[in-house]
């Protein structure tokens, strides 16, 4: 469990913490900001499009990141403010994975480019570190559990899934599967293929 690398390795425990933290962050704020443009101004004025962390991520959530390294966070939006309805509400859901997944290529560039420079070896290995988890975050949200955005996306698509989005049902499902270590080895392993498939 990533509790336990606390003790065995603190430097790694806290640095992943801080990588998830910002990329979860940011992964909320693509929402907020593609909410505004489709006409919802709830993000900005319930103060969430910040960079305060605690705004953006529950406690309960940060608690789930140090036992289990992965997190969630929320940005308050309304739906009935879209001007484009369900496609409105499909770009905003999309909007989270995606900016992981533009911030994943843009650290493995900067990788590329670190790497053939004389910097220590530590913070190219940084750079993968962090791209490996945005990746992880862009694959884990596809997923068709609510309330992941994969299946808020299908909710959209579908309108008789649309009474699960809420469920916390769904969120109990997640927490249990994100606590089974071979779910998270399996993104770990995929995140890191398609590394090393662009780095090749």
């Amino acid at each position: 469990m990533f509790l336990e690398t606390l003790l065995a390795n603190p430097t790694y425990f806290f640095t992943t913490v801080a990588i998830v933290v910002a990329s979860v962050m940011l992964h909320e704020l693509a929402h907020g900001f593609v909410a505004i443009t489709q006409g919802d101004d709830t993000p900005r004025i319930s103060g969430h499009m910040t960079l305060n962390p605690i705004r953006l991520i529950s406690w309960q959530s940060l608690i789930f990141l140090c036992v289990a390294g992965i997190a969630w966070g929320q940005m308050p939006v309304n739906p009935t403010k879209f001007r484009w309805g369900k496609l409105s509400s499909i770009l905003v859901f999309l909007a989270g994975p995606l900016a992981n997944l533009a911030i994943g290529f843009l650290l493995i560039e900067l990788y590329k480019l670190s790497s053939m420079s004389a910097l220590p070896v530590e913070q190219p290995k940084l750079l993968l570190l962090a791209a490996q988890i945005n990746l992880i975050l862009f694959l884990l949200n596809l997923i068709p559990i609510p309330p992941l955005d994969g299946f808020q996306v299908i909710g959209e698509i579908i309108p008789r899934f649309q009474s699960w989005q809420r469920s916390r049902i769904g969120l109990f499902m997640l927490m249990l599967l994100l606590l089974i270590p071979a779910f998270g080895s399996s993104l770990t392993t995929v995140a890191q293929a398609i590394i090393q498939d662009a780095i090749a």
